[in-house]
């Protein structure tokens, strides 16, 4: 195999994995933009359970936002696949190199999109239980001394 040979199978898992971590992002993106958002002090508590609840249930089931991130997280993979048949070696003339590497780069979109979503949710989930509902919850205890106060 020589070194051009090489490279171009390099670039097929640099291609996947760009488009496998942008579909894994996009598809939990209602939690992961919140905690980061938390995290470095540009959200409070309240907003960030807030801006994640939008995109859930009132009983904390997906909700149509959610659906509507993996709807798209899906079609970024889909696209990934698409372009990468698209763009592919163009001047081989190896039609099973074509199809493996298209195979290779539709399972690893695929198994490390849903891998990346998986952890990021977990991830999240974790977060907010450890950092920003106490948060939240002691944003509210202030809000009522306030209130309480102010009754005075």
């Amino acid at each position: 195999m020589n070194n051009q040979t090489q490279e171009k199978e390099l670039n097929v898992f640099k291609w996947a994995f760009k488009f496998a971590t942008t579909a894994g992002i996009a598809g939990i993106l209602c939690c992961v933009a919140p905690a980061v958002l938390f995290m470095i002090g540009l959200m409070s508590g309240i907003y960030a359970i807030s801006f994640a609840d939008f995109f859930y249930a009132d009983d904390g089931s997906v909700g149509i936002g959610s659906w509507i991130l993996r709807g798209l997280a899906v079609i970024i993979g889909i696209y990934g696949v698409y372009l990468y048949r698209k763009k592919q070696n163009q001047c081989s003339i190896d039609p099973k190199r074509k199809k493996k590497n298209l195979i290779l780069v539709t399972l690893i979109i695929a198994v490390l999109g849903i891998g990346i979503f998986l952890t990021l949710e977990k991830w999240s989930s974790w977060y907010f239980d450890k950092h920003i509902v106490p948060a939240q919850q002691e944003e509210y205890r202030q809000i009522d001394l306030q209130k309480q106060t102010q009754n005075k």
